[in-house]
């Protein structure tokens, strides 16, 4: 298997879980580096009319972890830590979050993302730890 079926399982394979149902995002994954992008949607607002800080974390904590397990290609990686920042609102249009490995280990892979508007602002950043589980990769997971 080459490195880009790689990547395009783990595409597959994010596209395919069921709460991505919820928020439809888009993701490119190439080595130590994944991208995703979600379109804002009202019903992924608080009440005070902008984005949920959940919808922050979950496209942040989703570009480190698939930048991760673009390196691992035999297991799933699981997060292990997650410090997340929310720095600007964001109420319509697309996030963007990029996410890249910044150090990796026999055990232990650290990666970072950041999260930006349709204008290229700056709206979050956060960095994680991720480690590499006994969940193998196989199609029984989406990884086909």
């Amino acid at each position: 298997m080459s490195h880009d079926d790689h990547y395009q399982k783990l595409e597959r394979m994010y596209a395919g879980a069921p709460c991505n149902d919820y928020y439809a995002p888009v993701m490119r994954v190439s080595k130590a580096r994944a991208e995703i992008v979600i379109q804002i949607q009202e019903k992924f607002f608080h009440s005070a009319g902008a984005t949920h800080g959940s919808v922050y974390f979950k496209a942040l904590d989703d570009a480190a972890f698939f930048a991760t397990n673009s390196l691992v290609r035999d297991a799933l990686v699981l997060t292990v830590s997650f410090q997340t920042y929310l720095t600007r609102p964001i109420s319509g249009g697309e996030m963007r979050a990029i996410g890249s490995v910044v150090h990796g280990s026999k055990n232990l892979l650290i990666a970072e993302s950041v999260l930006s508007d349709a204008k290229g602002r700056e709206i979050g950043r956060g960095s994680g730890s991720f480690v590499k589980s006994k969940v193998r990769l196989t199609p029984e997971i989406g990884y086909q």
